[in-house]
């Protein structure tokens, strides 16, 4: 037993077993009594009870006392304690998480296991708490008071929805928090005005190229200008496509959706984004909450936000023109690359102003796609 001892740093007990333990092992070894244990170490036999116990705290002291005594050092009744009362706390915490597992209801727990975000497990009694432990640690929450506190009371009040069913703030919250996360690993300067708009005017060029190509060079762009940009994986019951929001005074965020868009949308999407971060700043606690397949009701700066696009990526001199061109593959390119924009730009905005069917010459449109290495 005493040889062991000494191998105190190899000594890592997976079991919830106090020191005293330990202790009793050792005065059994010895043939002591608690009573005889206490004169050694000049403690009462009380206090030496319940220490073998574990219901006191071995302290510094005690361990100095126990390694006079019984010939283990110091360190190594430290490292006992400090590992018991670790296992003695994830125990409590695992029985606080499996009072919290109704929780889980609210969010899509099996597409967060499908993209990584939360370990992949068969869902049971057992495994269920600590998948309550996972998803705290994901937001960042000691329980969920503190996640009602954070998303339901505070956040959801910087909400604005462009659409009613916008509701479910738990699905939106975790998409969000996943944004977050990918943004707080952002190095960049603080946020210029001025560069955006220069780098809006770069970014636009980039609508020919694929995701592989662009990607890269619009994180560059936007970082720049000290903008953070992430792309996030489409969750259920969200109906957020893109989101544009403040991290800080002096540190936008514009938070796209990867789920398969056509180009059109996508780009549409990202400057809808960047108008509220150069048209809206005024606004730092707003959160704007977009989808821009809704067509419906929306507010004045979701218009503001909606027309800027609109202009930016085909401004009204041309949209004019727009207006008289033939209804054909050849007139939609030659006009797209007169503009300096993708055909599928120019197919999805003659569409949107009923200029062309919308089954027309979907072809020009681009699938875009991104792999979980785009995310930054």
């Amino acid at each position: 037993m005493t040889e062991a001892l000494e191998m105190d740093t190899a000594f890592a007990p997976q079991w919830v077993s106090p020191p005293g333990d330990t202790i009793l092992d050792l005065l059994e070894e010895r043939g002591w009594t608690q009573q005889q244990l206490a004169d050694r170490l000049g403690f009462s036999t009380k206090h030496v009870n319940q220490l073998i116990k574990g219901k006191v705290p071995l302290s510094e002291d005690a361990a100095i006392r126990l390694q006079s005594v019984l010939g283990a050092r110091a360190g190594f009744w430290l490292t006992r304690e400090a590992q018991y009362r670790e296992r003695v706390a994830l125990q409590k915490t695992a029985q606080r998480n499996a009072t919290m597992v109704p929780w889980l209801e609210r969010f899509p727990i099996k597409e967060l296991m499908d993209q990584g975000v939360l370990v992949k497990r068969r869902l049971s009694a057992k495994t269920k708490p600590d998948l309550v432990g996972e998803l705290l640690a994901l937001f960042g929450v000691a329980g969920t008071k503190q996640w009602e506190s954070r998303y339901e009371q505070q956040m959801e009040i910087a909400f604005r929805r462009s659409r009613e069913d916008q509701a479910d703030v738990a699905a939106i919250s975790v998409w969000l928090r996943l944004g977050e996360r990918e943004a707080e690993k952002f190095e960049g300067p603080r946020y210029d005005e001025l560069r955006l708009r220069q780098a809006l005017g770069n970014i636009r060029a980039l609508t020919h190229q694929t995701p592989q190509e662009f990607v890269p060079e619009l994180q560059h762009l936007l970082r720049e200008a000290g903008v953070a940009f992430v792309l996030v994986p489409a969750l259920p019951k969200t109906h957020v496509s893109g989101v544009a929001r403040w991290l800080s005074p002096h540190r936008p965020l514009i938070q796209l959706s990867s789920y398969g868009k056509t180009n059109d949308k996508f780009w549409f999407s990202f400057f809808h984004e960047a108008a509220h971060i150069l048209l809206h700043s005024q606004q730092k606690n707003a959160v704007f909450l977009d989808d821009p397949d809704h067509t419906g009701r929306s507010s004045d700066k979701e218009g503001e936000a909606n027309a800027w696009a609109r202009d930016w990526l085909i401004p009204p001199q041309h949209a004019r023109a727009m207006e008289e061109l033939p209804r054909t593959r050849a007139a939609v390119q030659a006009f797209a690359k007169q503009v300096g924009v993708h055909p599928g730009i120019v197919v999805g905005r003659m569409q949107h102003d009923r200029l062309l069917d919308i089954s027309w010459l979907n072809d020009l449109k681009v699938r875009v796609l991104f792999a979980q290495a785009d995310r930054t």
